[in-house]
């Protein structure tokens, strides 16, 4: 049971995949490497949905033995009083209580439950779209008194486990973006996409989930900002007027009318989505075949830590 939902704590999982025609952003985890490497500690499949916290994390207590997992930023975990490790997986006994403070390193908390989260699914996705008041628990975030069902399991797995420091990243406050320019990086001055490669921009207080606009030296257009509008994706970089981007996040609008001067690689998503007010951004270009790579060196990474976790269980058993 929800016995303090934190600042915001949604359910979420990958999102809601080919609805974007239909006018339906794709919502979901903004952590992606967060969100499955909880999946893989807590031994579900890459898509159980979780609970995703943002920037002060909730309280909870367990009416029933649970196997839990917490990755993504350093909220300050308790079990029953005492501190437990970021990135990994535990048991949890009946009448227990898990709680969270405030992240000291990162913006957003993944809460895997052995079993996943029993919500219904809407357009084959458990995700909370909040706008639309979609998905997740009743459309909504959660709130005091909320109860949040585990999907059933056959056997809980007892062993606690936790990531190599090899998969934990470091959330710095100065982050480095891969983008490929485009689509419409020629509707800027050869000035203006100089500036916006050459600068480095500020997380302001306008940042959620569906996008965060930064702060910083103004980029210049060729004749003005607008466009016939189009679609949009997460990662996209659009430029309106005043020159300052806003980087399209996991709830953003699924068209757009602002000229886009380039694309958040997806590898680099995860990055985006633990930067916080203050923090400060810069874009490195890519091309084609380095996004590529990106991707699939995440992959690998998801590959390699399951292979390791289920050697280090097989020892333990």
């Amino acid at each position: 049971m929800v016995i303090d939902p934190g600042m915001m704590t949604t359910v979420q999982d990958r999102g809601r995949m080919g609805y974007r025609a239909f006018g339906m952003p794709v919502s979901g985890v903004m952590d992606r490497y967060a969100f499955i490497m909880a999946n893989i500690l807590a031994g579900n499949g890459n898509n159980a949905a979780v609970l995703e916290m943002t920037m002060h994390g909730g309280r909870f207590s367990f009416s029933q033995e649970a196997y839990i997992a917490v990755c993504g930023a350093d909220m300050q975990g308790r079990l029953n009083s005492a501190k437990i490790k970021n990135w990994s997986g535990f048991y949890v006994p009946a009448d227990s209580e898990l709680a969270f403070d405030a992240a000291v390193t990162g913006c957003r908390t993944y809460l895997a439950f052995h079993g996943g989260i029993n919500v219904p699914e809407i357009m084959r996705s458990r995700s909370t779209y909040l706008r639309a008041q979609i998905g997740g628990h009743d459309g909504r975030a959660l709130k005091a008194g909320d109860k949040v069902e585990i999907g059933p399991v056959e056997r809980l797995p007892s062993a606690s486990i936790e990531l190599s420091d090899k998969y934990v990243p470091v959330y710095a406050n100065d982050l480095r973006l891969r983008v490929m320019l485009g689509p419409q990086d020629n509707h800027f001055t050869d000035a203006g996409i100089l500036t916006f490669l050459n600068s480095r921009y500020t997380v302001s207080v306008r940042n959620d989930r569906m996008g965060y606009l930064l702060e910083g030296a103004v980029i210049a257009h060729k004749s003005g900002p607008d466009i016939v509008s189009d679609a949009l994706c997460p990662g996209a970089v659009q430029v309106p007027g005043n020159g300052m981007p806003i980087i399209m996040a996991a709830d953003c609008q699924t068209t757009g009318g602002y000229a886009k001067i380039a694309t958040v690689i997806g590898p680099d998503l995860s990055k985006l989505a633990q930067a916080k007010l203050g923090d400060t951004i810069r874009f490195v270009v890519c091309n084609d075949q380095e996004a590529v790579a990106a991707l699939i060196a995440e992959t690998k990474y998801y590959e390699q830590a399951s292979r390791e976790l289920r050697r280090s269980t097989d020892v333990i058993d």
